[in-house]
């Protein structure tokens, strides 16, 4: 789950499945958290749909976030500029959604080596 932390700011590399969805998982959590931290303090903007723990949430999870959705797309051989296409409303953001959720390549490829190498290995 911390694993996408630990790699902050790392955009090389491959990131499995596991490590990108725990981490999506752990960024739902903190939002959740986040905002309960911020009603509670009423601090919370119905208008942005923010409070001052949220946006500090926000910011601090931003630059890991981008960086395992790149490792995400290089585990399935794509290139980290595919993340562009999430700009695309709707459209772009499902297109991700399914490359998040493909197997990444079996073997190293042209971005490292699989990340599952290890665990194929053992079993």
């Amino acid at each position: 789950m911390f694993t996408a932390l630990k790699k902050y700011a790392v955009f090389s590399g491959r990131a499995r499945r596991k490590e990108y969805w725990l981490f999506m998982l752990l960024c739902f959590i903190l939002n959740i958290a986040g905002s309960f931290i911020d009603v509670a303090l009423g601090t919370f903007n119905a208008q942005t749909g923010l409070g001052v723990v949220g946006l500090i949430l926000l910011f601090a999870i931003l630059l890991p976030s981008i960086a395992v959705s790149i490792r995400r797309l290089h585990d399935t051989d794509r290139s980290g500029w595919w993340f562009l296409i999430g700009f695309i409303p709707i459209l772009g953001m499902i297109v991700l959604l399914i490359f998040a959720c493909l197997d990444g390549t079996v073997g190293p490829n042209r971005f490292g080596e699989d990340p599952k190498a290890e665990e194929r290995v053992l079993v």
